[in-house]
């Protein structure tokens, strides 16, 4: 024990001579610091090693971002006593071009926990050395150096050990603290959200958020971090970086809040560590995840009969439940269990349809087919030719001309499968509530997740058919067939024109006013080729084969005619539309520049093909309220239109965890204001309570 209290009395008789705790160089001015002027054997206290930096320039945290180098201690220390790792402030953004980093500027204080050997002898003194190296940058970096150090003198326990520094004591209470609130990580597509159960976050104070990751790689330091709130949750979307998380890890680092008070900005931060629940080592993370998006996708998929673009199938599935009241219940069994199986075996086809895009690169979402202007034209030839088929101009199974329209009307097993591939066919243009946070984790999830999701919705499209042929009581409800079905037959051929006239409109929005003349032109042959086609059939042989070939070459002409017509048009639209709207068109660019010059902005993400879209423009986003409150508020309206692919909008929709259209959101006046996500069926007052000044929480 002597021994060992004489040689730490020489040490610090040696050191004494040359320690200084302060050294500067051009850029940086150093000082380590203690907690207290005296310790005791045993003691913890507190170091600091003290920057400051001079204007424009910085230096780095532990994770320094794209580049950089984080500030180094070496401790050379007495035996018996030891330095713990630094304990780091949170840090602040500095960007140069494509280049982000994370560091500090102006000043700083990097705490570092010191145990003082508990063989410290009173009346001797502990000689502390620091070796600091870091790397200052402006737009240049120089890497540099200094030598620090301390004596402080060791006194007897429970002796006075003084008074507490104060900047130390400043910058502990200043260190980030551990999350006071519940959170979660998921995996959406190719983000990471960071879920976090906090309400008291949306509050108009706060101005920004942001994650700062405490390992390189693991997010992509450049990128946005787009925040919204919803249901009481602040959902933080995350880019993954070139080192991102695999199953089970957890993503370390510090959440910082920016907050406008009375006395100016303050800065809180917390450390968090959620572990990535979606693909999570052993399953459950993903299962649950799994199981909550098949239950809203069946919810989705019940609602989804109740939506305009499903109206015109109604009329086949009614008229095919009034006429099957009276059979046997083993019979109508039948027809549901093939009406769910066509619904079924379309939506599954439809998914594997989304992983060949997805797997191709491409970008996908519900809906995406319509984004083509020969689909739309081929689906409205389709409802053209149901209604062509209820209005009794060719009868059921005449032939390869009422392929579509007759299949789904037919008797029979097969008649009820194809109306199932045709209730599908045009349910995809609409969004019902519930589909949403649905579709939009199965297009981020593998293959068999996917399509459990898809075929979950296509279960609740099919489930209220299917409970009306399986449950005897509900058939008891419908009305008993008799003459006046022909009658309504005729009547309901009608939705299914009126279907075909809203494609038609939607193919004037994609491809120019051009293409009116081509699909009104190919539905005429269409119409000439079943009357040819049904007129010949009682006549001689010759009259049938000549028909027949003269109406298939009708038919032909209608949809070679339509195609190549079609596709001359459709890169011609676009500059052409006119630009005198209320609204601006929407681009990454242009609100970019009403954010940062702090001015409220309504996004409206739409397309032709969306009923849902444009019922609520109708309903609520064209009132004349709601344009009152957009002039009163000086707010910018942009609307983007996926009628056709837009890669912008879809990194937009992405970025709020959607996969298709409608999507609304409201972005507050101040530069780093919170964004506001609306619901997917508006009102006018739900659109006003959003805009209403000061809110910032989220209706969605």
């Amino acid at each position: 024990m002597l021994a060992a209290g004489l040689l730490f009395c020489l040490n610090g008789l040696a050191g004494a001579a040359a320690l200084s705790p302060r050294a500067s160089t051009e850029q940086v001015e150093a000082e380590l610091l203690a907690a207290f002027p005296t310790v005791t054997p045993g003691q913890e206290i507190l170091l600091g090693v003290r920057q400051k930096i001079i204007p424009h320039w910085h230096t780095y945290w532990k994770n320094p971002g794209d580049s950089g180098e984080a500030t180094k201690i070496d401790w050379q220390l007495p035996e018996g006593v030891t330095a713990g790792a630094i304990q780091w402030p949170a840090p602040r953004r500095f960007t140069l071009g494509p280049v982000t980093n994370y560091g500090y500027a102006d000043e700083v204080m990097l705490l570092v926990p010191l145990q003082v050997a508990a063989t410290a002898q009173p009346g001797q003194r502990l000689p502390i050395r620091a070796s600091v190296d870091w790397l200052v940058c402006e737009e240049t970096c120089i890497p540099q150096r200094v030598e620090l150090g301390l004596s402080l003198p060791v006194v007897a326990p429970g002796s006075a050990i003084g008074p507490a520094n104060p900047l130390i004591q400043a910058a502990r209470l200043a260190l980030p603290t551990s999350s006071p609130w519940p959170l979660r990580l998921d995996r959406v597509g190719d983000a990471l959200q960071l879920r976090i159960k906090a309400p008291e976050l949306a509050a108009p104070a706060v101005r920004e958020l942001w994650f700062y990751p405490s390992e390189w790689g693991r997010v992509a330091h450049d990128a946005a971090q787009p925040a919204r709130f919803a249901d009481g949750e602040l959902i933080l979307s995350l880019q993954p970086g070139e080192a991102p998380l695999v199953a089970g890890e957890a993503l370390d680092g510090v959440l910082v809040i920016t907050e406008e008070q009375p006395g100016g900005t303050t800065r809180r931060s917390f450390e968090m560590a959620p572990t990535l629940a979606i693909a999570s080592a052993d399953g459950h993370g993903q299962e649950t995840g799994a199981w909550s998006a098949m239950l809203l996708a069946l919810l989705g998929g019940i609602v989804l009969n109740l939506m305009p673009c499903v109206f015109p199938v109604l009329s086949i599935k009614a008229l095919s439940l009034i006429r099957h009241a009276g059979q046997a219940p083993g019979k109508l069994r039948r027809q549901g269990l093939a009406y769910t199986a066509g619904v079924l075996v379309s939506f599954a086809a439809l998914g594997g349809l989304l992983i060949g895009i997805k797997l191709g690169g491409g970008s996908i979402g519900w809906g995406f087919q319509y984004q083509s202007p020969v689909f739309v034209l081929l689906v409205a030839y389709l409802m053209f030719a149901v209604g062509l088929n209820l209005s009794g101009l060719f009868v059921v199974g005449a032939g390869a001309v009422g392929l579509g329209s007759s299949l789904a009307a037919r008797e029979g097993s097969l008649g009820s499968f194809f109306t199932g591939v045709l209730a599908t066919v045009v349910a995809t243009p609409c969004t019902a509530p519930f589909m949403g946070a649905a579709v939009g984790f199965a297009l981020g999830q593998p293959t068999l997740q996917l399509l459990a999701v898809f075929l979950s919705l296509g279960l609740g499209l099919a489930l209220p058919y299917l409970l009306l042929c399986l449950w005897p009581g509900l058939q008891r409800l419908l009305p008993r067939p008799g003459v006046w079905m022909e009658h309504l037959k005729q009547g309901l051929a009608f939705p299914m024109y009126g279907a075909a006239i809203w494609l038609v409109w939607v193919l004037a929005q994609q491809a120019g006013i051009n293409a009116v003349a081509v699909a009104l032109g190919g539905m005429l042959a269409i119409a000439f080729a079943v009357w040819l086609f049904g007129l010949t059939r009682q006549g001689g042989r010759l009259a049938r084969h000549g028909g027949a070939w003269f109406a298939s070459l009708a038919l032909a002409g209608a949809l070679l005619g339509g195609y190549f017509g079609i596709e001359a048009r459709s890169a011609e639209v676009g500059a052409s539309r006119s630009i005198r709207q209320s609204w601006e068109p929407y681009s990454a660019k242009r609100l970019a520049e009403l954010r940062a010059g702090g001015r409220p902005v309504l996004i409206n993400l739409t397309a032709s093909w969306c009923i849902s879209c444009l019922v609520n423009e109708k309903v609520a986003l064209s009132s004349t309220a709601v344009g009152e409150a957009l002039r009163a508020g000086g707010i910018t309206y942009l609307k983007g239109d996926w009628t056709n692919q837009d890669p912008e909008i879809g990194r937009l929709l992405a970025e709020f965890g959607r996969s298709g259209v409608p999507l609304y959101v409201y972005y507050p006046a101040g530069a780093k204001a919170v964004p506001i996500v609306l619901p997917q069926i508006l009102t006018p007052e739900i659109v006003l309570a959003a805009l209403a000044p000061g809110n910032s929480t989220s209706l969605h």
